[in-house]
């Protein structure tokens, strides 16, 4: 019994990480309708920034996160300029060839820079035993620090007069224009807070889990099945995706071998598609 606690305990606290770099991805969608296929290039760069902040400044994984979310905003809004705006109003296909050009690019980089030598973050925080089993404090902090970006996230969408922006531009891009809000400025910053979120939630995930600058792929895919199963364009559906896919990743792997895994989301994603495409919280 305490083994599936222990499961339970650890498939929220990291399914909350997923849901901080699937709540990215949303964002990309509900605000511009694009499916930004280089989501998960950035989320291997905030694994290496996160890396790097560690090795060679002497800084925190946890206290990287605020130079990384910033650096990650600026990266986001000069990606939007270069890659998207173009582009931004031609069919879908040219959007999603855009973000894979991007995201082949930062690969290609990162490569280059990194190799895909496997790298790992030691946070050195020690776990605490329940039962005969036990969770790391550095999962614990990742879950909670992904509990408050995901209120974040929300407080400044209902609160502030720039999310109310994003969200009207979401809702009918004509009529925001005609109203006198600077459509470009809120697409350019939509998409800057969603590659800051997945470079946060790569700075997250790093601690847990080695990882490669092809890694972001593997959370790339995770995004994807959370988004669709909660439902695209839905920020509280994102969050409720991440819970149910952590919790299934980790009582599923219990039983089963967690190569099977990819097969297993892979599987999940078609039936939602099937069954309900809205999500489980999304509008049709």
């Amino acid at each position: 019994m305490l083994v599936w606690v222990n499961a339970i305990i650890n498939g929220v606290l990291i399914g909350l990480a997923y849901a901080i770099a699937a709540l990215g991805l949303n964002l990309i969608w509900g605000v511009m309708k694009v499916i930004n296929l280089s989501h998960g290039a950035f989320i291997a760069l905030g694994m290496f920034a996160a890396y790097l902040s560690v090795k060679l400044l002497g800084l925190s994984v946890y206290t990287a996160l605020i130079p990384i979310f910033v650096g990650g905003l600026a990266v986001g809004v000069v990606a939007f300029f270069v890659s998207l705006y173009r582009v931004l109003n031609e069919k879908e296909l040219t959007t999603l060839l855009s973000t894979y050009a991007l995201s082949l690019i930062i690969i290609g980089l990162g490569t280059f820079f990194f190799t895909t030598n496997p790298r790992a973050i030691d946070t050195h925080l020690g776990s605490f035993t329940l039962g005969y089993s036990s969770i790391s404090y550095a999962r614990i902090i990742v879950g909670l620090i992904s509990l408050l970006l995901a209120v974040a996230l929300y407080l400044f969408l209902f609160k502030t007069s720039l999310g109310k922006a994003i969200r009207a531009v979401s809702q009918n891009p004509t009529a925001s224009k005609l109203y006198g809000i600077n459509t470009t400025l809120v697409l350019s910053i939509s998409f800057g807070i969603g590659v800051a979120f997945a470079a946060v939630s790569g700075a997250l995930i790093a601690p847990l889990f080695p990882f490669t600058i092809l890694s972001g792929s593997v959370y790339e895919l995770k995004s994807f099945v959370i988004c669709v199963l909660g439902g695209l364009g839905s920020p509280a559906g994102a969050i409720l995706g991440g819970l149910i896919l952590g919790l299934l990743e980790n009582i599923l792997t219990l039983k089963i071998p967690v190569d099977y895994m990819p097969f297993i989301e892979f599987t999940i994603l078609v039936i939602i598609l099937l069954i309900k495409p809205s999500g489980l919280w999304g509008r049709r």
